[in-house]
């Protein structure tokens, strides 16, 4: 049966705030690194780098001024233990009651990037299946089926058939490309907060921008 709306929603920085999700895994390697390495201090020295800007290298940083070579192995390690732990990250109030309004008249799925595992573990610990069906991690289809390629975004539309979508996301450099193309209407969630608060593409703007979610059921509601 075809639905009136169906409303997809990004993970990172729209339901929740991402830094959460990144503070997370930096204590989890931290607990690992003052077991294994006896650095007591590795997991906020990691969260001191990125608070400071830095996206890349961290660990191998930090390992370096802690008197650590940063051995490929090890550094491999602290990765893929930050991809694999269970996050304590949970949604944000208004995306919470977002979701909940919208799912009284209108069907709901996610759409994310990222590394398969990590993504997965975000949605559980978001319980997000409670609201979502199907929930798509654009790598389970293929890194080169990210976004901003349409694919993910193709096979929502043929699980959920509907007349009006609508894709709620924050990163505008490559969230609202491929929705735009298949005639999808656009909202972008430019949270305080946000990896992403400053971005802009001029080239394609989103058809609404809002702050959060708190006014997002109503406004679904009346398309």
């Amino acid at each position: 049966m075809k639905a009136r709306l169906c409303a997809v929603f990004d993970i990172d920085d729209t339901l929740y705030l991402e830094c959460d999700y990144v503070r997370s895994g930096f204590e989890a390697v931290g607990r690992w690194a003052a077991k294994w390495l006896q650095i007591e201090d590795f997991g906020e020295r990691c969260w001191r780098s990125f608070a400071a800007g830095k996206r890349r290298s961290v660990f191998d940083e930090v390992l370096l001024e802690t008197g650590r070579e940063p051995l490929p192995e090890v550094v491999s390690a602290l990765v893929e233990l930050y991809r694999v732990h269970m996050p304590s990250i949970s949604l944000l109030a208004d995306a919470s009651e977002a979701l909940r309004g919208i799912s009284r008249f209108a069907s709901i799925a996610a759409i994310s990037d990222g590394a398969a595992v990590s993504q997965s573990r975000k949605a559980e610990a978001l319980e997000l299946e409670l609201f979502a069906a199907p929930i798509v991690l654009t790598e389970v289809l293929g890194r080169e089926f990210r976004k901003p390629h349409p694919r993910a975004f193709q096979y929502v539309e043929r699980c959920l058939p509907a007349s009006v979508y609508v894709y709620v996301a924050d990163n505008p450099l490559k969230d609202f490309e491929a929705p735009k193309k298949l005639g999808w209407r656009t909202v972008r969630v430019r949270r305080s907060g946000g990896l992403h608060y400053a971005a802009e593409n001029l080239e394609l703007t989103p058809d609404i921008e809002v702050n959060d979610c708190s006014d997002l059921a109503d406004m679904l509601s009346q398309l």
